[in-house]
């Protein structure tokens, strides 16, 4: 997709409920989505965040024919562009209309348009906008309870691989099956 997901619903028509208690938010196991601060008004540009229980409760929170990329898929596509040192650059909106300054390596070559869409955060607070942007993978870190993301920040080109649980709130871009 060339924008993160913004579904309010599962792609069988079950609503995901929209979270906006931080604390609640910080004890779910199920599903959820929430708009960056809150607020709605960043719907169309940063799209939803999702706790990764979204992704994997049911299977369904892609249209159908779409699914939330694994881990093996986020690498594929890093590898095909050049390595993590380079990747990150050409997926992101070149510029800073909405990227901090300097948006080190910011191409948009692969028309990714990846946006600083900042997240929820474990300790329950939003931050990041204009500094970088976190995106879900469908993948469990081996044997673990952490699920595998990527982040884009301002000051580098570089796509970051790390894990964390599956608490936070963060971007999702679906794949064509």
């Amino acid at each position: 997709m060339k924008e993160n997901l913004k579904t309010t619903h599962y792609n069988d028509g079950t609503i995901i409920p929209n979270i906006t208690n931080i604390s609640e938010w910080l004890t779910l196991n199920s599903g959820a989505y929430c708009w960056y601060d809150n607020d709605i008004s960043n719907k169309n540009k940063y799209g939803a965040l999702y706790n990764f229980y979204s992704i994997v409760e049911n299977g369904k929170l892609c249209p159908l024919g779409w699914h939330v990329p694994t881990d093996d898929e986020w690498t594929i596509l890093t590898n095909y562009l050049g390595g993590e040192n380079i990747a990150g650059g050409k997926l992101k909106e070149a510029g800073t209309l909405h990227w901090l300054t300097p948006n080190t390596g910011a191409t948009n070559e692969t028309g990714f348009t990846a946006l600083p869409c900042g997240g929820l955060y474990l300790d329950g607070a939003f931050k990041s906008t204009t500094t970088g942007g976190n995106w879900w993978s469908s993948s469990l870190e081996g044997g673990t309870n952490w699920v595998w993301f990527r982040f884009m920040g301002y000051s580098s080109a570089y796509l970051f691989r790390s894990d964390v649980d599956k608490t936070p709130g963060f971007s999702v871009r679906c794949i064509k099956d």
